[in-house]
């Protein structure tokens, strides 16, 4: 848990104060900011959406509290190209800015971020710090997929990746990037509402610094449709080349067939049971047989080889 008045502090047994100004980071199970919320009026059914991760992006507000839960896009440990996300509760009061996440890491790494940014600045402006450090991480994020597909389509051109290895890949693409769309399209309603209910003075203080964060969301939101219809081409373009790689396949067998279909034929002829043929007596008309198919095999060759069919 982390608090900050002055600086950045790390404290295990965390002591709120009533009647100071503090600035708190900590994990959604910390009993005592619960105890401390419940105490002070927060609704039970708050409660319960700040500790369920099942619960969307939102914004509430009552008469003593401020509440917008917001996502935080993470790695995932074992899936490559597959993330996961994790609520991240911000609670204003009139003398608190609560920052609550289900995880350690999560939380410290908010805080960290936090502190090299934080100029003693009122809660307004602190919810904008929270709310733009998360949407550049998300921005990371989608970079991060951006340079993995183009990585693909390097490893697709060059066939040296397994089908499967290719097919999980964009699944775990397309999934992470409809959840980020779908986040984006949230956390951009949500911060809306909140920065709307600033007082107009507030308002017009940070008015660029919400637009630069409706300008990243419009990106997130853009940029993951883009690399979603970008999937959609690598598949294609896999495919493609699969099919591609199956008519020559497929041109060569035919090649093949039209050399010895000739071929075949004079055998076939030669084969036929007649008393009377001119070839049998014939003493060159073996050497001759020979000639006539070996002359036909090259001649049909070199012109499959000007068709480029072989």
């Amino acid at each position: 848990m982390f608090i900050f008045n002055d600086k950045l502090r790390k404290e295990e047994n965390i002591n709120i104060k009533n009647s100071q100004k503090e600035i708190i980071f900590s994990t959604i199970d910390n009993k005592k900011i619960i105890d401390w919320l419940k105490a002070k009026g927060f609704h039970e059914s708050f409660i319960e959406d700040i500790q369920s991760e099942e619960q969307s992006i939102t914004y509430e507000e009552t008469e003593y509290f401020k509440l917008l839960i917001l996502k935080y896009i993470k790695f995932d440990e074992e899936e490559n190209l597959l993330y996961d996300d994790s609520n991240v509760v911000i609670i204003i009061t009139e003398n608190k800015f609560i920052v609550l996440a289900e995880e350690k890491e999560i939380i410290t790494e908010i805080a960290k971020k936090f502190e090299k940014r934080y100029k003693n600045q009122d809660f307004y402006y602190i919810t904008y710090i929270i709310s733009d450090i998360l949407i550049d991480n998300t921005m990371l994020i989608v970079d991060v997929i951006d340079e993995t597909l183009e990585d693909l389509e390097d490893h697709i051109f060059h066939e040296d990746i397994e089908e499967d290895e290719l097919q999980k890949n964009i699944y775990y693409a397309r999934r992470t990037l409809n959840r980020i769309t779908k986040t984006s399209i949230q956390e951009k309603d949500a911060i809306n509402r909140a920065y709307n209910k600033f007082p107009p003075i507030t308002k017009k203080k940070l008015k660029y610094e919400f637009i630069d964060i409706n300008e990243h969301l419009k990106y997130l939101i853009n940029e993951s449709k883009t690399l979603l219809d970008r999937t959609g081409y690598l598949l294609n373009l896999h495919m493609g080349i699969i099919s591609t790689k199956m008519n020559k396949a497929m041109q060569r067998l035919a090649a093949i067939s039209l050399i010895f279909l000739p071929l075949t034929f004079i055998v076939g002829n030669y084969g036929m049971n007649f008393k009377y043929m001119p070839e049998l007596n014939w003493k060159y008309g073996y050497l001759f047989a020979w000639f006539l198919n070996i002359s036909i095999a090259i001649a049909i060759y070199i012109w499959l080889k000007k068709k480029k069919w072989i």
